[in-house]
């Protein structure tokens, strides 16, 4: 795969390399069917690694060396992939409860002790070096932390003076920080934020290893592209591993992801930003009609995460709440329990990426649900 990479650079460079290294079909198919793509270097091409550089530097100020890129199939691979490289059996990674389950799914089937951190309202939903004084109290030594902002399902941020406390605690700790930015663009805070695309964990420690995608901003989920920024230590370990799992991300879609750092596709996707935010005002203009009770300020990303409050004396938990309201008012919303082990049963998610007509809609069944 390496030499893949260089036979791509001599060729860039008007070489004319004849390849006969890769297990790769020569033949091309036919003219209106399948078109063919080859193998790309383990951690993607050099041009897209240089585009996601080039990114940083626009969007927040910050150099990234575009040997530090690592292109992805997907942030789940990207996910996959660090964790490997970066933790061994036995460890221990702190992640916030809410949080994303595939965390502390891959880090389960990889051997790591997932230490969860309890968090809610008093910060925020997000962890803090005191809750993680706790947690090495109770549990040792952490080698890992994992942060996301805007995260899944609260939509709750970090700022730079929080993300720069929790760098210096992992720095202070020995524990690498690892931060999952793949909802980076889609935030409310206003365009005289100091922020206004979120704070990237890099300018806080240029050693975090930040995570990405171009599924939610981009909304490219289905291309299953996303990439990693490594500190230079995890660099050639997540070569060899990508080499190994996946050989390379799908060329097709790296391709494509090429043409997601102009002028025009940044203003595309803010005007599909615009209609998250209209959607998202409509569930806040009608949470005090709903009766939930605790709720997540949803800062960023398309969730409303709100615990049930009265709806829990109508039905035993959240997952009783969503199968009810899916079977009687045809409205599907997640139980918390996927979110959080501790606490799930009592709230719910909402995503309003489905747009704004599609949450008036959901709105309107569920508020005629609960007066039913």
């Amino acid at each position: 795969m390496r030499i893949t990479d260089e036979i791509a650079r001599r060729r860039a460079a008007g070489r004319d390399v004849v390849s006969l290294c890769a297990g790769e079909p020569g033949a091309r198919p036919a003219p209106g069917t399948l078109r063919a793509a080859g193998y790309t270097g383990p951690l993607g091409t050099t041009p897209l690694r240089e585009a996601i550089a080039g990114h940083y530097a626009a969007w927040y100020g910050v150099d990234v060396d575009p040997g530090r890129v690592a292109v992805t199939t997907g942030s789940s691979g990207a996910f996959q992939l660090v964790f490997l490289a970066a933790f061994d059996p036995g460890a221990r990674v702190a992640l916030a409860s809410p949080g994303y389950p595939a965390y502390r799914n891959i880090l389960t089937a990889l051997g790591v002790q997932v230490v969860e951190i309890p968090t809610g309202p008093a910060t925020r939903y997000q962890p803090t070096p005191e809750l993680l004084d706790a947690a090495v109290a109770a549990h040792g030594p952490l080698d890992g932390l994992i942060v996301a902002s805007p995260a899944n399902p609260t939509g709750t941020m970090l700022g730079r003076g929080e993300l720069a406390e929790l760098a210096a605690w992992c720095t202070r700790s020995g524990a690498r920080l690892i931060s999952d930015e793949i909802y980076h663009g889609i935030v409310y805070a206003g365009s005289d934020a100091a922020d206004p695309r979120g704070a990237t964990a890099l300018a806080a420690r240029p050693d975090a290893i930040v995570i990405n995608s171009f599924s939610k901003y981009w909304g490219m989920t289905g291309w299953r592209l996303g990439w990693a920024i490594l500190p230079p230590d995890l660099v050639a370990p997540m070569e060899a591993l990508a080499s190994n799992f996946a050989l390379s991300p799908p060329a097709p879609a790296q391709e494509l992801a090429l043409t997601a750092f102009t002028a025009e596709s940044y203003a595309e996707r803010d005007r599909v930003v615009e209609g998250f935010a209209r959607a998202r005002a409509l569930i806040l203009a009608a949470e005090p009609e709903l009766h939930w009770g605790a709720s997540a300020p949803s800062d960023g990303a398309f969730y409303f995460y709100a615990e049930l409050g009265e709806q829990l004396e109508r039905f035993p938990d959240s997952v009783a709440f969503a199968r009810a309201l899916l079977e009687q008012a045809d409205v599907a919303i997640v139980p918390g329990v996927d979110f959080d082990p501790i606490a799930g049963s009592r709230s719910v998610r909402l995503s309003y990426a489905a747009g704004e007509p599609a949450v008036a809609e959901a709105l309107d069944r569920i508020l005629r649900f609960q007066r039913a």
